[in-house]
């Protein structure tokens, strides 16, 4: 469980008053030892309500097993294992963590590639060259595009799918290595 005070839960960005202090909402600021100055205890959460990622889970069990996101695509089916169909008869489909991730990855891609497509229309309109910058820039984003959606769709289980996510620290706690997913060019 979160914060308490006396049996009653804290929530995180609302103040709160005891023995007539009214606390901000910033009160999650207070060190540990402040806030149990102040009567607050901590309760470690059960299982079924320990928080879990969104990207990678469905939620949990009544028995707090996290129900995983499938990698790949499902083809959903109804109670007797029918295939649902949607209004123009198609199988529906609900798409898998790689297929969702691939598309952001591209979506992201053409974000980065848009703010200089431009120079691109530039060219065709008045032969105008594009700055090498700009050509090196756009040709590090397609290429790191191409490794993110390799990558997504070579992970073999979900782990390795989630490691892909995941900063590599040093021992004080500064990045090493950004996450694979996250390490896109420099903007220009």
């Amino acid at each position: 469980m979160p914060w308490k005070l006396g049996g009653n839960i804290v929530r995180e960005g609302r103040g709160w008053v005891h023995n007539n202090i009214q606390h901000p909402k910033t009160w999650m600021r207070y060190s540990d030892d402040l806030k149990k100055q102040y009567g607050l205890t901590w309760e470690e959460p059960s299982a079924s309500e320990a928080p879990f990622d969104n990207r990678f889970y469905w939620g949990r069990q009544s028995d707090g097993t996290l129900i995983p996101k499938s990698l790949t695509d499902v083809n959903e089916v109804d109670e007797d294992g029918n295939a649902l169909k949607d209004p123009n008869g198609d199988q529906v489909v609900t798409p898998g963590l790689k297929t969702a991730w691939v598309a952001q990855t591209k979506r992201t891609a053409n974000d980065k590639l848009a703010v200089h497509d431009w120079y691109v229309t530039r060219k065709a309109e008045k032969s105008t060259a594009i700055p090498s910058s700009i050509t090196t820039y756009r040709d590090a984003v397609r290429t790191k595009c191409a490794e993110i959606e390799t990558a997504l769709n070579g992970a073999s289980d979900l782990a390795a799918f989630m490691k892909l996510f995941e900063d590599e620290l040093n021992s004080d706690g500064s990045v090493k290595t950004i996450a694979k997913i996250n390490d896109w060019p420099d903007e220009i």
